[in-house]
């Protein structure tokens, strides 16, 4: 019988259903949990010693699976534990502490396969640490500037004469007065940079322009690389196609030879088996590398362009080689 596939996901992640319905289908055992639900309806008896590692079960009313079996981990997003009701704010952030440190400890000890293990996660989601991962192995990247200093941002402008791109160096999205709301890039104008009073509130991105043809949204699974090309249809998509996902268009298109030799070396350098990384691809035809994100979204990528990102997780998981 083979290794079960443990799936630590949101429970409302529909792309993560997708690929439990791909591994149920193919007749693999899944157990599927989110950290929420601990410790009110998952629980944990887990044991090591001297004779074997971490053991023992995480359990649910329905189902249960033992920990020394588990074969490989899809670890995407789960949400935040969900304590009794009656706790002080006090003992909620000390028993939030302990489930953190005990349940995502142990999880974290498994020795299997992880796409991707957390650790690997919260390093990579720094930028500055991508973009260097992402030179060192041999991509291009853009000069880019991380500071707080407005004078710094004039010198760097001024060395940029194509101009320049601020963007957000950590998540884009936050919550005020109970609306979601998203920071785009932006290209700063001569008139911008002349009052930049705000910038030394905290750390800004910016980054030189860089002309393109269109942008790809590569999603890397072990060893396959799915690309996309992305066009944009209006100057707010050029600039960030986030901005306006209904005037894009895409097509499916391949990585050159040195570009992937590239990727893997990067993706290995930060510990990653999944990873939605985005280029630029300038009129000359060169690749830029952007950014990867650990837990980057693929299903509307695999809607658009019928690229097999479900099918690629769920061989990952199971050890199949491309």
């Amino acid at each position: 019988m083979s290794a079960p596939i443990l799936v630590v996901a949101a429970g409302d992640d529909w792309p993560t259903d997708r690929v439990v319905a791909e591994l149920t289908g193919r007749g693999a055992e899944v157990f599927r949990m989110d950290t929420a639900d601990f410790p009110q309806t998952l629980a944990m008896a887990a044991r090591i010693d001297q004779a074997q590692g971490w053991a023992g079960e995480l359990l649910t009313e329905w189902r249960a699976v033992e920990l020394s079996r588990v074969g490989a981990v899809y670890f995407r997003a789960p949400g935040a534990f969900r304590l009794p009701d009656g706790m002080s704010g006090p003992e909620q952030r000390f028993a939030s502490a302990q489930a953190r440190a005990g349940l995502g400890g142990v999880l974290s000890a498994l020795t299997c396969r992880w796409v991707n293990h957390p650790t690997a996660m919260a390093r990579a989601e720094y930028k500055p640490v991508q973009l260097a991962a992402a030179r060192n192995a041999g991509l291009s990247i853009p000069p880019t500037l991380i500071t707080n200093r407005p004078d710094a941002v004039r010198d760097f402008a001024e060395q940029m004469p194509g101009g320049l791109i601020c963007k957000p160096i950590a998540s884009p999205v936050f919550i005020e007065d109970g609306r979601l709301k998203t920071v785009y890039t932006e290209r700063p104008t001569a008139k911008d940079l002349e009052d930049l009073r705000g910038i030394e509130t905290t750390a800004h991105l910016f980054q030189a322009w860089v002309e393109k043809s269109h942008e790809v949204r590569l999603t890397i699974v072990g060893k396959r690389l799915l690309a996309a090309a992305v066009h944009a249809g209006s100057d707010a998509a050029h600039v960030d196609w986030r901005s306006d996902y209904g005037s894009l268009t895409y097509t499916v298109t391949e990585v050159p030879g040195p570009v992937a030799d590239s990727v893997h070396r990067m993706m290995k350098t930060l510990g990653l088996r999944y990873g939605a990384a985005d280029f630029v691809v300038t009129p000359a035809g060169e690749w830029v590398f952007l950014e990867v994100n650990p837990c980057g979204q693929w299903d509307w990528i695999q809607g658009a362009t019928g690229l097999p990102i479900t099918q690629a997780l769920a061989d990952d998981l199971e050890g199949v080689e491309p």
